[in-house]
């Protein structure tokens, strides 16, 4: 006979198995939102507002889930995020410093 323990440890992996292909399936259904908000003709920024928020949606399924900081300690989810508005950061700078209105070439002193 299997023990108690080996019973519960099987159907938490059961349970965890068909937590994944449900996010799995919803993040295919997002996804297939995304595409047909694409060829909606509604406003620009209501079409961009959707794709960040739905964007935004699947991040945090994949990121809780799939790379598992749901279960990891609270300590690995801060260090996540830390990294993450440090990249954020950096990309906002780097998007300031580099915009177009500052690419554009001084005129010529000689002229």
């Amino acid at each position: 006979m299997s023990s108690p323990t080996a019973t519960v440890g099987h159907h938490d992996d059961e349970n965890k198995f068909q937590i994944y292909v449900r996010i799995a399936m919803l993040l295919a259904v997002i996804t297939g939102v995304e595409i047909v908000i694409i060829f909606i003709p509604f406003a620009t920024w209501l079409i961009v507002t959707s794709l960040v928020v739905l964007s935004v949606v699947k991040f945090l399924y994949v990121i809780f889930y799939f790379m598992h900081l749901k279960w990891d300690k609270a300590f690995c989810t801060i260090l996540f995020f830390i990294g993450l508005v440090l990249a954020i950061g950096t990309t906002w700078a780097l998007l300031e410093i580099f915009h177009v209105q500052n690419s554009i070439p001084l005129t010529s002193l000689a002229s």
